[in-house]
C-alpha cells in the first residue's frame, strides 16, 4: 500500500542569490524544502517576503515546483532578502544584506498547527539573527510533537552566529548537520573541548562530543563536500567517501544532502542508506548550475535506484561497548 506523504517543513530565509551570472532564487530552507518535495514529500516552505517584484518573482518561480509556497508570508515593510554571491577557487563567498522580510517572520496560528503535525522540521542558524526570527523558529521547534525529526541546519555567516544560538538550537533538535569547516568553531562556541588526532576520529569523536552533551539530539551529519560524509549516531557510525562529478557550483548542494537525508531517515533507512542519498543528491545539485535545477523524470528514477538497496558489504560500524 502506497504511504500519505510525508508533512516535511523548511523554515526560515527565502532569497535570490545574486551570482555573477544573474540572479537564482535561494535559501537552504527553500533549497531544501524544494528537494524535499522532489523526493515525495508534502514539502511546506515557511518564510517571508517583501511585498514587492523581488519576492512575486521568487513565488512565480517555485511555482512550477512542486514545493508548497502557500504559507509563505508577506511584508509589506521589508523587501525581500537578497545575497551577493562571489567564488573563491570553486567555493561560494555570501554578502548577506540586512534587514529582509524574513528577518520579521511572524508565529502565525497556521503555521503553529502545522508544526504539531509536522513529521519532519528543518531550520538554520542563519534565519535566527534576528531576534524576531529566532523566536519564532525556536516557538516552532518546540511545537512540534515528540515523534518529529527536527533537524538543525548549522549555517555559519559570518557575522550571523552566536553561541547563543547554537546552544538553544541544538537543545530543540534531533539531528544536526554541519560541514567539517564548521565543527571546530561549534565546539569553540559552545565552549566544549576540541580533541587530538587524525582527522576522521576528531570529527567522530566531536560529534560523539555533541550526542553527549546535548540529551535530545540522535545523529550528528558532518559533511566534507566532493570528500563525502561521516553520519555518528548513539551506537553507530558510518562514512561515506562521496562521489566524483564535474562540479558546475556548489551552492544548494548541501541543502539537497540534508533533504535527502531527512527523507530516508523518515523512511527508517540505515546510516549506509542515508549517506548514499545524501551524497547522490548533494552531488547531482553540485554537477548542475543552481540550487534548484531541472530534474528530468529519468535522472530523478535512476538516483533512486542507486541508492537504494546500497552499500551492503560495508556495514555501519557499532561503537564498542
Amino acid at each position: 500500500m502506497k504511504q500519505e506523504p510525508r508533512l516535511v517543513l523548511g523554515l526560515g530565509e527565502l532569497l535570490w542569490d545574486e551570482l555573477p551570472e544573474g540572479p537564482r532564487l535561494g535559501g537552504a530552507p527553500a533549497n531544501f524544502s524544494v528537494m524535499a518535495a522532489r523526493l515525495g514529500n508534502h514539502a511546506v516552505l515557511l518564510s517571508r517576503i517583501g511585498r514587492d517584484d523581488p519576492g512575486r518573482r521568487a513565488l512565480e518561480a517555485l511555482e512550477p515546483l512542486p514545493v508548497d509556497t502557500s504559507f509563505v508570508e508577506t511584508d509589506p515593510d521589508h523587501e525581500t532578502g537578497r545575497v551577493t554571491v562571489s567564488f573563491r577557487a570553486g567555493q561560494p563567498e555570501y554578502t548577506i544584506h540586512q534587514p529582509a522580510a524574513w528577518d520579521f517572520m511572524e508565529l502565525t496560528d497556521e503555521w503553529l498547527r502545522l508544526a504539531e503535525r509536522a513529521d519532519a522540521l528543518c531550520f538554520g542558524s542563519l534565519a535566527q539573527r534576528s531576534p524576531q526570527s529566532q523566536q519564532t523558529i525556536q516557538t516552532l521547534a518546540a511545537q512540534t510533537s515528540s515523534r518529529c525529526i527536527r533537524v538543525f541546519d548549522v549555517n555559519l555567516r559570518t557575522p550571523f552566529y552566536s553561541g547563543e544560538v547554537i546552544q538553544e538550537s541544538l537543545e530543540l533538535a534531533t539531528v544536526v548537520k554541519m560541514n567539517d569547516e564548521e565543527v571546530p568553531l561549534v565546539l569553540r562556541l559552545l565552549g566544549l573541548p576540541q580533541g587530538e588526532g587524525l582527522r576522521t576520529d576528531l570529527l567522530r569523536e566531536s560529534a560523539e562530543r555533541l550526542l553527549s552533551e546535548f540529551p535530545l539530539l540522535n545523529m550528528v551529519a558532518i559533511t566534507s563536500g566532493g570528500k563525502g560524509s561521516l553520519l555518528v549516531t548513539r551506537n553507530e557510525w558510518d562514512r561515506h567517501p562521496g562521489f566524483p562529478v564535474k562540479v558546475a557550483d556548489t551552492v544548494g548542494a548541501g541543502d539537497a544532502f540534508t533533504a535527502a537525508l531527512t527523507h530516508y531517515l523518515l523512511r527508517g533507512a540505515s546510516l549506509a542508506t542515508l549517506n548514499e542519498a545524501g551524497n547522490r543528491w548533494g552531488g547531482w545539485v553540485a554537477s548542475e548550475a543552481g540550487a534548484m535545477p531541472d530534474l528530468p523524470e529519468a535522472r530523478q528514477a535512476e538516483l533512486a535506484r542507486e541508492i537504494e538497496p546500497s552499500r551492503k558489504i560495508e556495514p555501519s560500524r557499532k561503537f564498542e561497548p
